[in-house]
């Protein structure tokens, strides 16, 4: 197919397992890891875990990505839409709080066809950058009960320099709009799991403060949503190279962006200093892709 899913629209060419346009992904799921994570927020990890399925391929390519081996690198497994219902049966068995789909947009037609084909009983989170199309969001409506998107970015700037998209702000605000429509405000079951809503994550950048307290300032002027503010930034991939991003967040930039955060009486979710340690990174070596013999 042609494909249009994404904001970027690059008519690549997908077919089944190959593809040309910008995620760099055919049509049929790819995963590089499905397995219990526990360090997402703690209404989405839980004391069990959240069934993490990493996705390869993204359409957005931040230059900071600390998962670039398999969004920028594609690397991972194609799956089957069977397959993909199946793993989340087996992380469902194991014991998960959530299913987790981390960067799925691009394969927004396998997603659907899986969950329209088989429904957990556990919360199903969709984990995005943010960068969706509010048609494509649409199309979720009724299959997701938890949305995880980031806001990274209020800077048309900013977005263009980091992303190569500039229309990141616009796009962002747009799907997660659709999202907070859909779910309503958040709603916990009793052991803290949140069984419906939209959480919103954004993770400081060393030298833009001011940039985070404008995301910050969206949140809480067009949605009641819960915020995740995260300060594990490390200096991954071409942002090694990019001076200003090519170093660790500041303890007093993280407490700048929070102090604000607080006095917007926003709530949600914080980091402790170390967060940004690279222990905390999975590892995308196929673990829970394949089916077992």
């Amino acid at each position: 197919m042609i494909c249009s899913l994404c904001p970027r629209k690059c008519s690549g060419l997908r077919e089944e397992e190959t593809g040309t346009g910008v995620c760099g992904q055919g049509m049929m799921p790819r995963v590089a890891r499905a397995a219990l994570h526990f360090w997402e927020e703690p209404c989405i990890s839980g004391k069990n875990g959240s069934g993490a399925i990493f996705f390869s391929g993204c359409a957005l390519r931040c230059v900071f990505c600390q998962n670039e081996e398999i969004s920028h690198g594609g690397w991972g497994e194609t799956i089957t839409v069977e397959r993909l219902r199946e793993i989340m049966r087996e992380l469902e068995a194991a014991g998960a709080e959530t299913i987790n789909l981390v960067t799925a947009g691009h394969f927004l037609p396998a997603i659907r066809e899986a969950l329209s084909g088989y429904r957990p009983g556990i919360p199903v989170v969709y984990n995005t950058s943010g960068y969706e199309s509010a048609e494509a969001i649409r199309a979720l409506d009724g299959l997701v009960d938890v949305y995880l998107p980031d806001m990274k970015t209020r800077s048309r700037r900013a977005a263009e320099f980091l992303f190569g998209a500039p229309d990141y702000p616009e796009v962002a605000a747009a799907a997660i709009l659709e999202m907070v429509r859909q779910t309503g405000q958040p709603v916990y079951n009793e052991n803290g799991i949140m069984t419906r809503g939209t959480l919103i994550r954004h993770l400081c950048l060393p030298s833009m403060t001011a940039d985070s307290m404008q995301v910050l300032n969206w949140v809480y002027e067009h949605t009641a949503c819960p915020v995740s503010l995260m300060s594990q930034y490390v200096p991954y991939g071409q942002a090694k190279n990019i001076k200003g991003l090519n170093r660790r967040l500041k303890p007093s930039e993280y407490q700048r962006v929070l102090d604000h955060m607080l006095a917007l009486g926003l709530e949600g979710y914080t980091q402790e200093a170390g967060a940004d340690d690279t222990a905390f990174i999975p590892a995308f070596d196929g673990t829970g892709v394949r089916a077992k013999e």
